[in-house]
């Protein structure tokens, strides 16, 4: 049986991703609206009335407008993926990071309301929330994040500066620390202190890097390397799109190998010497970042969920 979607706002980055993901999915048949009726609200509900699925890929307060528009269908509403910072956070909501906790594939498949997860705290949340519930890592700590994304994930403005006049080298952004990505990361990283978030775009189109400094002797314990990579390898044990992933050889880690997969690979580097450690994360900020991790969600919550299983059998 063909399951229907409608992506409100498919013209996006994230759009398009989700569009050009799903049309190689034979178990999906993507609806679209006339352009000229995108705006229209009676236009947009009649055919969210005739969906399975609405994909939500706008703006935080277009993504609220049409979230409320779907569940006045009442019985007749569809489920509802939204791929904006708008509910993250929303106690009604589940979040969509499939494999950042025990059962959360299986919270994705039974929920009518989901939140995809932004591109950077998958990275961080990704490395932090095992060392969290390991006990090796303070809920208190206090945690600063660094992380370099591919210039696609800014928006039309800033892919266009880039494409056209080659945009800066390298560039620090959110430097006033109220990026719209740290609420999500501390919650979902069980973090009680708000962490320090230093988030860059690069003159790359896509690719992710995010990494976490730590003294080993400040943390819980005082774990050497070896046991932050053994709770890391612990929880995604059997992941199929989140592997953990021994140190390169030369120390260096280049920021656009994972792009055109929806993997998430983890990463311990260390100095026993110094107890010092770094936990590196990489991704593809449009794969795991973006248009894979809502196309992995949406055949979790459409039933479809052979080839992107949040984990694999045992004997795969």
């Amino acid at each position: 049986m063909t399951a229907t979607v409608f992506i409100d706002g498919e013209s996006g980055t994230t759009g398009l991703g989700i569009r050009e993901r799903l049309a190689a999915t034979p178990d999906v048949t993507v609806k679209s609206i006339a352009a000229d009726r995108r705006r229209d609200p009676e236009a947009r509900k009649a055919l969210m009335a005739e969906v399975d699925l609405v994909v939500l890929c706008l703006p935080d307060d277009a993504a609220k407008e049409s979230a409320a528009l779907a569940a006045s269908l009442g019985s007749a509403a569809p489920k509802v993926l939204d791929a904006s910072t708008a509910h993250r956070v929303h106690p009604e909501w589940t979040y969509g990071f499939a494999e950042f906790l025990p059962g959360q594939a299986e919270r994705i498949a039974h929920s009518r309301q989901v939140a995809n997860p932004g591109c950077y705290p998958t990275g961080a949340i990704g490395l932090i929330r095992p060392l969290v519930d390991a006990g090796l890592l303070p809920a208190d700590y206090p945690v600063t994040i660094n992380a370099a994304s591919g210039y696609s994930g800014g928006g039309k403005a800033m892919i266009e500066a880039h494409d056209t006049t080659g945009g800066p080298a390298f560039e620090l952004y959110g430097l006033k620390l109220e990026h719209k990505h740290v609420p999500e990361t501390q919650r979902y990283g069980a973090l009680s202190r708000r962490p320090i978030f230093v988030p860059s775009v690069a003159h790359c189109r896509q690719g992710m890097l995010v990494s976490i400094p730590l003294h080993l002797d400040t943390l819980i314990g005082k774990p050497k390397a070896a046991d932050l990579q053994a709770a890391l390898a612990e929880r995604y044990a059997g992941c199929e799109l989140v592997r953990v992933v021994p140190p390169t050889a030369d120390g260096k880690l280049e920021i656009e190998g994972l792009n055109d997969t929806d993997r998430l690979e983890l990463t311990v580097y260390a100095n026993e010497a110094h107890r010092q450690a770094v936990l590196v994360a990489r991704l593809d900020n449009l794969g795991k970042g973006a248009s894979g991790a809502a196309v992995q969600n949406i055949r979790l919550m459409l039933g479809l969920h052979a080839g992107v299983a949040a984990r694999e059998t045992a004997d795969a």
